[in-house]
């Protein structure tokens, strides 16, 4: 078991209440989602501000740690100290990050919501990523994933504008489910929970409400996860990245339906927990 490093617990509202005139005149009270800059320090150099409900931000800061590759050990990291009174996180590494300069002179701005900067050329890695062959999901657990996302409480339900990223073992329970104004922030924290429990990816699924790119299949890749699902779609390079790391993508996952992209080997099918296909589900992804 590694050294884990010292973190905080710090706690901020993820909502705020606001007053609303609707088109008849009338007065209610609504809930929002909050959203604050958390500036995050690495050994006192300044990386990255990032927007954030903040409900997870000592996960959401080692899991962009993780993802950006900027630090491939947890127990390279003595602590991680979030202060919301001046909205910065501080990171201290036990001997310092090599080649930190280095790794982080080059950004590449993708199509994320909330923060989708990723340092180092995208497709470095990709290549040395090597995804369970045997991992396998049954349409029945399958199914059981979207219900629990359907029923589970949430941000969204309460304030919208927000994006929610689970994790679930193959049987279909929930692990962990994370929430922000952003779905690489929440895909962040998921990976940050992952790293500080040892948890590893092979014989999980990963759920996210926002669609499938390129850099939310490369993060997923990261943690070792082959299964993919959204409610929504993806986009080009995303299934071209999921071809070649060798993961199932299933997109449109609303209800009984879903879209299998790549790798459909992994689909355990049950048909008899399947709906009828009518003319309004063949959409395209």
């Amino acid at each position: 078991m590694p050294l884990l490093p010292q973190l905080t617990q710090s706690q901020v509202a993820l909502t705020k209440e606001v007053q609303v005139l609707d088109e008849r005149g009338r007065v209610s009270t609504i809930s929002i989602p909050a959203e604050r800059p958390l500036t995050v320090y690495l050994d006192k150099r300044e990386l990255v501000t990032l927007m954030t409900m903040g409900g997870n931000p000592e996960a959401l800061v080692l899991g962009y740690l993780r993802n950006q590759r900027l630090v491939r050990r947890i127990d390279e990291l003595a602590s991680v100290q979030v202060d919301w009174e001046v909205g910065a996180a501080a990171v201290t590494s036990h001997h310092g990050i090599a080649q930190i300069e280095e790794r982080t002179a080059k950004r590449v701005v993708t199509t994320g919501c909330g923060q989708g900067t990723v340092f180092g050329d995208l497709m470095d890695e990709v290549d040395q990523i090597h995804l369970p062959v045997d991992a396998r999901l049954s349409q029945s657990a399958l199914y059981r994933i979207v219900d629990t996302i359907r029923v589970h409480p949430s941000i969204y339900k309460k304030a919208g504008s927000v994006h929610g990223c689970a994790l679930f073992s193959a049987q279909g329970d929930l692990l962990y489910f994370v929430e922000d104004v952003g779905r690489h922030n929440a895909v962040d924290a998921i990976a940050g929970k992952m790293w500080l429990d040892g948890m590893a990816g092979g014989d999980k699924v990963f759920y996210t409400t926002g669609r499938l790119t390129s850099e939310m299949v490369i993060k997923g890749a990261q943690m070792g996860i082959p299964i993919l699902l959204s409610r929504s779609g993806t986009t080009e390079m995303g299934h071209r990245v999921a071809e070649q790391v060798g993961m199932s993508l299933f997109s449109r996952c609303t209800g009984r339906h879903f879209l299998l992209l790549t790798h459909p080997q992994r689909l355990v099918f049950q048909l008899d927990f399947a709906e009828p296909a009518n003319e309004a589900q063949l959409v395209k992804a």
